[in-house]
């Protein structure tokens, strides 16, 4: 059964996030053959629409209008909504991310159909599209359809793996102009402040090292930092090193953090509460050092060092740096 699916192309920082890819390739499983769309909402590139279509999207929607430029949940939900009116899909897949999180529930109320967040699989059962996400904390799963005529979903990122890129390949490039209502409009974008951060998007890192109130002070998080940097790593945190201040609440992963899924969790002095284990208990490979050697970490840890971080760091930073030169 083959059918229409539009996906959400999410840019950050001057690029598409790897998600978009991910979300192409989940579209790709469940259209059987369908038209696969996406949409860019105020980016207006070429090189995006390339991208796109190397990536399974066989139509690229481009909506424009200046009140796109920052994103604002109403003018987004809008314009969203006017791309499903001409395309009319059977289904719409969205990147959990910030901005999938708070647009996604809008738009599933405004079509009156239901919406599966946060899914980290999606499989064709039956002609019903099935869809895996996890309960209670990551201890365990649920497969969950909808019954509604359009299925609604966001999907975790570095769950799906991304296909590698047809070069071949192009799509349709189809411009739709947009013209805000004045309801959307009455939230405006007066500035941005970004951050600073260093190193890898912690999103949608492959590889992520983490500290937690073990790490002892701003200081260590350096290190941290310099581990990082020879892994090509993004630096975590948990609650308790943000709280005591050693790490900003940005860097916060877990049950009221960010929820990451990198093929290599590397968690020093972080004991493993299960808001913590939470947002990180599904990446691939798990690696943890802790003094303590009943700490709950080691329960759901590939590898296990027990030991003071501080003693085992050092080792790690000159066997890395060994393996770079």
């Amino acid at each position: 059964m083959s059918r229409k699916v539009l996906v959400f192309a999410e840019e950050k920082n001057g690029k598409l996030r790897n998600v978009s890819f991910e979300v192409l390739a989940a579209a790709k499983k469940v259209a059987d053959g369908g038209e696969i769309a996406s949409v860019l909402l105020g980016l207006d590139s070429n090189e995006y629409v390339q991208a796109l279509a190397e990536h399974g999207a066989d139509k690229v929607f481009v909506v424009q209008d200046p009140s796109l430029t920052q994103y604002v949940t109403d003018v987004y939900k809008e314009a969203f909504i006017e791309v499903i009116k001409q395309f009319t899909p059977d289904v719409i897949l969205i990147g959990h991310t910030p901005i999938g999180r708070d647009m996604a529930p809008k738009i599933a109320a405004a079509l009156k159909v239901g919406l599966i967040t946060d899914n980290i699989d999606l499989e064709v059962i039956d002609d019903k599209i099935v869809f895996t996400r996890p309960i209670y904390a990551g201890k365990a799963f649920v497969k969950k359809i909808t019954h509604d005529p359009l299925v609604f979903a966001t999907i975790r990122p570095n769950n799906i793996p991304m296909e590698e890129p047809d070069s071949s390949k192009t799509a349709e490039k189809i411009v739709l102009s947009y013209t805000p209502s004045q309801d959307a409009l009455r939230v405006k974008v007066r500035d941005v402040i970004r951050k600073a951060s260093k190193g890898v998007d912690l999103s949608e890192a492959k590889i992520v090292i983490s500290g937690g109130r073990g790490v002892k002070s701003k200081e260590g998080f350096e290190k941290l930092y310099e581990v990082a940097e020879l892994l090509g790593a993004a630096v975590g945190a948990s609650r308790g090193a943000c709280d005591a201040g050693y790490a900003d609440y940005s860097l916060q992963i877990g049950q009221t953090g960010k929820v990451v899924t990198p093929d290599l969790y590397i968690a020093l002095g972080i004991s493993g509460a299960i808001q913590h284990v939470a947002g990180m208990s599904n990446s691939k490979v798990i690696v943890a050092v802790n003094k303590d050697p009943e700490a709950p970490i080691f329960q759901i840890a590939d590898y296990g060092i027990v030991g003071d971080l501080f003693d085992v760091l050092p080792f790690l930073v000159d066997e890395l740096k060994a393996l770079v030169n």
